[in-house]
């Protein structure tokens, strides 16, 4: 990094400071206020930290305005077209593409890693009939630490990429256990002869009565999912799960926390909150109006699925998978659903609307993720289960970065306090 400074000056009493302005590979200069508080006494205010960098990293890039994702330096529409999902968790966790043994060495390592013990097995049993499958993920997750002492040195480098490689190795296996039980069907065991989302989706759907082999479409859908849901920067889950390394907890309880904060409808659940409101909607003949009901600022109801927070010209994620949720839709046999109907003159309105135009209220990745989840009949509430398989991968590519750091501190961020000021302690009997 570069670096210039920029000098601060409290109009108040006159007291200035001099801080180090930043410049990193890509994107805007960033203030360092570390020193902030030691010398002049105050720091800042910043809800949500829209403007606040927690960290350095070198994993992944968005720019918001132009549209661009890039993991590593490399543009995901390259990855989305070209890649395998285990390709581009090597990259995320080792920083550059693997040569063609190192992927075979690290496929053969997830491959015979997915297996969960048999008394992780039995834990779910503790959890009633129709837990919602991300309860029990955070449960089961949060519990691999009791089971795998080995590895939990969390400062011997190799012991942090074992833990990688089995958290990544195992989510699908337990992801699809916890829809096994919710169901009451039998666990399906993994198969070392099926690569990572085939494996997935035959532990989901497979019975020990009944084989299920699933469709290239569907194998080709669930990739390129899980490819653009690896990682996505700083994000509310990815922050957690480095607030809470940095207490040195170990890596499952990190994860574990992380999907826990991926469970907010806000966050993991806005796929989620598309299908809700597309069953509101109900009809293609209401279209019309909900999407007055959309407009108007009095009316509580939104559209969901439409905008994001950080792009704010287009999700390139969205321009990417949009093509996949044709293909399936085209695909299927009963071509008169009346929901994807719905979705998809909602598709054609919002990229035709003024209003939507103006505004770059553009269809995102969330609005196509849970159309092709629900044709492929995968349960709402696995949606959210689904962006946690994938996130794994960029949840531990930082927890491993942030731990190489040597200036990695315990996250502990400031506040404005606004309760009572001082005062004494009255006797109860005084009361």
């Amino acid at each position: 990094m570069t670096e210039k400074t920029i000098t601060l000056t409290n109009n108040s009493n006159g007291q200035s400071v001099e801080l180090p302005l930043l410049k990193g590979t890509a994107g805007p200069e960033v203030m360092d206020i570390t020193s902030l508080y030691s010398k002049m006494g105050i720091f800042t205010f910043d809800p949500g930290f829209v403007a606040t960098g927690s960290c350095r990293s070198a994993i992944t890039y968005i720019d918001g305005n132009a549209g661009k994702l890039w993991y590593r330096g490399y543009p995901i529409e390259q990855l989305a077209e070209k890649a395998d999902f285990l390709e581009v968790a090597y990259l995320l966790l080792y920083g550059e593409l693997p040569s063609k043994d190192q992927l075979g060495e690290f496929e053969h390592i997830i491959r015979y890693h997915s297996m969960i013990k048999e008394t992780v097995k039995s834990f779910f049993d503790g959890f009633h009939f129709n837990a919602h499958p991300m309860a029990v993920m955070v449960g089961v997750v949060g519990s691999l630490s009791a089971f795998y002492h080995d590895s939990l040195d969390i400062h011997n480098p190799r012991h942090r990429e074992i833990s990688a490689h089995r958290l990544i190795a195992k989510m699908p296996t337990i992801a699809a256990a916890s829809y096994k039980h919710n169901i009451g069907e039998p666990f399906i065991y993994p198969r070392n002869d099926l690569d990572y989302c085939a494996n997935f989706l035959h532990m989901m759907f497979a019975t020990p009565c009944e084989e299920y082999v699933p469709s290239k479409l569907a194998v080709k859908a669930i990739n390129l999912l899980f490819i653009l849901h690896a990682d996505h920067e700083q994000n509310a889950s990815t922050s957690t799960v480095r607030l809470s390394g940095s207490s040195q907890a170990n890596p499952f309880a990190c994860i574990a926390s992380g999907i826990a904060s991926l469970w907010g409808p806000a966050h993991g659940g806005a796929n989620e909150a598309v299908l809700d409101m597309l069953t509101q909607i109900g009809d293609v003949s209401k279209v019309d109006e909900y999407l007055a009901r959309a407009k108007d600022k009095n009316d509580p109801f939104r559209l969901m699925g439409f905008g994001h927070r950080v792009y704010k010209n287009h999700d390139p994620r969205a321009t990417i998978i949009r093509k996949v949720c044709h293909e399936i839709l085209e695909s299927m046999t009963d071509s008169n659903n009346p929901m994807f109907e719905l979705a998809l003159r909602l598709e054609q309105v919002a990229l035709e609307d003024e209003y939507f135009v103006e505004r770059k209220l553009y269809p995102n990745v969330d609005f196509y993720s849970g159309i092709i989840y629900r044709a492929l009949n995968i349960p709402t509430s696995m949606f959210t289960v689904m962006f946690a398989i994938a996130r794994t991968v960029g949840w531990m590519a930082h927890w491993m970065e942030m731990m190489d750091d040597p200036q990695q501190r315990i996250g502990r961020p400031r506040q404005i306090y606004t309760g009572y000021d001082k005062r004494d302690y009255v006797p109860l009997d005084e009361r």
